[in-house]
């Protein structure tokens, strides 16, 4: 026993997934009597919560390792890069603990054998929703873990295992807590999020009066009933995601979808291993457009990957005017140790090609969503606002995700703040972000 409160500091790195393992692991060791420390040096003990996704992530995770070392000399790593010990052991041979993804008993354990806590566990020392690290209008809310895809440029499934889908009652408990503590937004996350429940074949269970599937379309029925925003990230395209679109439509869920296309060249998607009905997509999105004319679309995509030709790429960009899709990020590819795509025997892109067609790639997505942005100028539009300012606030509409996606700068004469929903109108748009005043 210590006579202080045991403190921790912590270090989150990689997806929004990574962050809702975070707060789990704050939210227990909260409970138990731990306290976070802003600094290494003022804590007894350092948690960093690593990203294994990229080599580019690997050396981030191993940067943040060090200077934890440096700072504290007490060093528990967890998370996707944990799955791979030896070479942070190889870096830092030092470190008190390593555990790998979702390990969150390990986690525990580990803290307890470097700090034990100060007192018994009582669970009335964190609010019913646990800790949180997102501001707190705004939630991840993770579904499932796990993927049972086996795309070839990817090495989340040897990190973190096949799919896992959480029943659908817990993750409807878990939200309606979420929201009752002033959550405004919630935002689905997992690995494939469309592929939720077919792994415990979409088992029934039972929350509040009724029965509720573990079914992507059903959970987001139920999400939508329960009067935050519900935005669904990590959707692949499989054929039964249209009947989302209706939701959408209604107003249950917002009209956005977040789904990794990744490619358009049929030869590149082929050999990417690609999931989902990808030959059709662009009659699809078409045909969810007149279903929901307000839906928006973000994507990822990839450039350079090995075989990749001049032809392939010339067939993406036209896909990408055509598909006229709102908001897009782009990777060029890496390499990642461990991924089938390395072994594939294509020809590499030399990094030169790599950047050019990155070039390419973001001046004709920029062009795109300055006209899709352009669109949105005149209409009157609702929107959450994240950081409140004297005269001009930050906001974003339902078409925008925070920290991926753009901006909506607000204009108001009266005080706003976190959390608040309102209407404004929108006067003016540039490459990325929206202007206007509330109404």
């Amino acid at each position: 026993m210590t006579e202080h409160a045991p403190k921790i500091s912590f270090v989150s790195l990689g997806c929004p997934k990574a962050l809702v393992d975070s707060e789990r692991i704050i939210s227990h060791l909260r409970a138990e009597g731990y306290e976070l420390s802003k600094s290494h040096a003022g804590a007894d003990a350092v948690i960093v919560n690593t990203c294994g996704f990229l080599d580019s992530a690997k050396a981030e995770s191993l940067e943040a390792i060090g200077n934890a070392l440096n700072e504290n000399g007490k060093v528990i790593v967890t998370g996707c890069m944990g799955a791979e010990p030896d070479a942070i052991l190889a870096a830092y041979p030092n470190i008190s603990a390593i555990t790998g993804p979702q390990a969150y008993e390990s986690v525990i354990n580990a803290v307890h054998s470097v700090i034990s806590p100060a007192h018994d566990p009582h669970f009335d020392l964190i609010p019913p929703q646990g800790v949180k690290l997102t501001p707190r209008h705004y939630a991840y809310l993770k579904i499932s873990e796990g993927c049972n895809n086996r795309c070839t440029f990817c090495i989340i499934p040897k990190l973190r295992g096949d799919l896992i889908s959480r029943p659908a009652n817990e993750v409807l408990k878990e939200a309606e807590k979420l929201v009752k503590a002033g959550v405004r937004e919630i935002l689905v996350i997992s690995q494939d999020t469309s592929a939720y429940g077919v792994d415990i074949k979409y088992a029934e269970s039972q929350w509040n009066d009724r029965t509720v599937r573990a079914k992507f379309v059903d959970l987001a029925r139920e999400l939508g009933s329960l009067g935050a925003w519900t935005r669904l990230h990590y959707v692949y395209p499989y054929p039964h995601v249209d009947d989302v679109i209706p939701l959408m439509a209604e107003g249950l869920v917002l009209p956005y979808l977040d789904i990794p296309f990744q490619h358009a060249s049929p030869k590149v998607l082929k050999a990417m291993k690609r999931p989902g009905n990808q030959e059709k997509t662009l009659e699809r999105i078409k045909a969810w457009r007149e279903i929901c004319p307000d839906l928006a679309i973000r994507s990822t995509f990839i450039v350079g990957f090995p075989g990749e030709t001049e032809e392939d790429f010339e067939y993406l960009l036209e896909w990408m005017r055509e598909a006229k899709l709102e908001r897009v990020g782009c990777f060029k590819y890496e390499p990642v140790s461990g991924a089938v795509s390395n072994e594939l025997g294509l020809a590499q892109v030399p990094d030169e090609v790599k950047q050019q067609r990155w070039n390419r790639f973001m001046e004709t997505q920029q062009s795109i969503s300055a006209q899709r942005l352009k669109s949105r100028v005149g209409r009157r539009i609702k929107v959450i606002i994240d950081e409140p300012g004297p005269t001009v606030s930050k906001g974003r509409s339902q078409w925008d995700a925070p920290e991926i996606d753009g901006i909506v700068h607000v204009g108001s004469r009266r005080p706003l703040r976190a959390g608040d929903i309102v209407t404004v109108k929108i006067e003016r748009a540039d490459a990325y972000d929206l202007f206007g005043v509330v109404v």
